[in-house]
């Protein structure tokens, strides 16, 4: 299979995609409209502005119809993961990643960042959806059924048989009425016990099924070149063909059956999972394949990445949280530290509005006995911030006053509890090794009321997801505030 890479946010011609599809320009026409059918690919006018965007804003999105040759418009990868179609692998790297041009390392731990990401969700996404149609995702199936199959090993059912003097649990009903006792002392000794042996058989025909279909799945994926990218070890578990199980109506049929006496959660997901893949008969070679894993919202992939390393404390209640003095009677201890933020007050209802001002991630930080509230803004942006030059890629004013605001919403609580000190920080993701300190953004009508400026850092993804992966938190001094 032909497999790419293509950056997120990039933008590209119809000539540029055409090589990279490495097909006709009717073919490539054709896959345009499919990925922009499912979200994951969008057109802008082809202007020079548009060249240098690192960012996609909605008004700029144009709705028209692909037309063969046309240079009117540019395309914009809005996803970052894998994307199969029409039998050409696409691997959508991140945007900030931009010198690099063959990411294998970077997507691979990009990937396994977006897995831990969707840990929590207990679902195969087997379809993706838009707003014509419905596409089955047999990538998903596939990665799936590799994932369970390391996890928890190939399907089986077993069958208990009883042997003499086994190693097993002693069946004492069998034991007394179908052997000899000898009786001494008036106590009866068992020479020949029953005992129960529970084994796996081996020529179980769902368990055959399963590692046909597991050595089906796994030459697909090495096929397409992602065993690699998500760390998978290739398997071989059998010779036998789809062919050796009966056409498909007799497979799904004897998978329906199974379901039906089977009541172990796993067993039914890997059925319900194998029935799917054959009912559907897909390929990732298939022409009319689209199969996605990944997101078109990996800014909220940064901002969770950014909570759990800076130890986020919104939630946490107030009688728990570490304080400079004791936590006053003004407050109280089993509300969360979100929770203390004002909500506007509507005067002729007298009542106050549910929404208020939400932080991305407020931690209290202790250096050399200085105490410090720092508030922390995950910023998903490219910015480009040097010296004597205007900003370009830069979050918007509605960023810098609602960080500006945050600082003022806590502003008595940080006051009245006697913190050093109250820092405020826009966190954005670099390729580069290192955190570099890109100084700050203020403005003046907030000095005057008191406020501190907003620090600005740029933090290394790689170091990030590491420290995401391992389940580490970041010292929040490394960033230099």
């Amino acid at each position: 299979m032909h497999s790419e890479f293509v950056r997120e946010q990039k933008r590209y011609t119809q000539m540029e995609l055409c090589k990279i599809f490495s097909c006709s320009e009717e073919k490539t026409v054709s896959i345009i409209r499919k990925l922009k059918e499912f979200g994951v690919l969008k057109a802008v006018k082809a202007e020079e502005k548009q060249r240098d965007m690192s960012e996609l804003v909605g008004e700029d999105e144009e709705i028209s119809d692909v037309e063969i040759g046309e240079n009117e418009y540019l395309y914009v990868f809005t996803f970052v993961g894998v994307i199969v179609v029409s039998g050409i692998v696409l691997k959508c790297y991140p945007k900030y990643l931009l010198t690099a041009t063959h990411p294998e390392h970077e997507l691979t731990q990009v990937i396994k960042v977006l897995e831990k990401y969707n840990s929590k969700e207990q679902i195969i996404r087997m379809f993706n959806d838009s707003s014509e149609s419905r596409a089955f995702n047999i990538l998903a199936v596939l990665l799936f059924l590799m994932q369970d199959y390391y996890e928890n090993g190939v399907y089986e059912n077993t069958e208990d048989i009883v042997e003499s003097n086994g190693s097993g649990e002693i069946i004492w009903n069998k034991t007394i009425n179908e052997t000899f006792a000898m009786i001494t002392n008036n106590r009866p000794y068992y020479l020949d016990l029953k005992t129960r042996k529970r084994i796996s058989d081996n020529h179980d025909y769902f368990k055959r099924l399963h590692e046909c279909v597991l050595t089906s799945a796994s030459n697909e994926l090495e096929d397409a070149g992602l065993l690699n990218l998500f760390e998978l070890v290739g398997v071989d578990l059998t010779e036998e063909t789809l062919d050796n199980f009966g056409d498909k109506e007799v497979i799904l049929y004897n998978i329906e059956k199974e379901l039906n006496v089977q009541f172990n959660t796993r067993k039914q997901l890997v059925l319900k999972t194998i029935y799917a893949y054959l009912d559907h008969s897909g390929s990732l070679h298939d022409t009319d394949c689209l199969s996605l894993f990944g997101t078109n919202s990996f800014n909220l992939v940064w901002e969770k990445v950014c909570a759990e390393i800076m130890d986020n404390q919104l939630n946490m209640r107030l009688g728990a949280l570490k304080l400079p003095v004791a936590l006053g009677d003004k407050y109280n201890r089993r509300k969360k530290l979100i929770e203390i933020i004002e909500k506007p007050l509507w005067t002729i209802t007298g009542k106050t509005a549910a929404d208020t001002l939400i932080p991305d991630i407020v931690t209290v930080s202790i250096e050399d006995d200085n105490w410090q509230f720092v508030i922390f803004d995950a910023k998903y942006y490219n910015a480009k911030l040097e010296s004597g030059n205007v900003p370009k890629g830069q979050p918007g004013i509605e960023s810098v006053t609602k960080q500006y605001l945050y600082q003022l919403a806590y502003q008595e609580f940080i006051r009245e509890h006697k913190f050093s000190a109250v820092k405020n920080c826009f966190l954005m993701p670099t390729e580069n090794n290192n955190i570099e300190n890109k100084g700050a953004v203020c403005m003046q009508m907030f000095s005057r009321l008191g406020l501190d400026s907003i620090n600005v850092r740029f933090l290394p993804a790689a170091m990030a997801y590491d420290y995401y992966l391992a389940g580490k938190k970041l010292d929040v001094s490394l960033l230099n505030l």
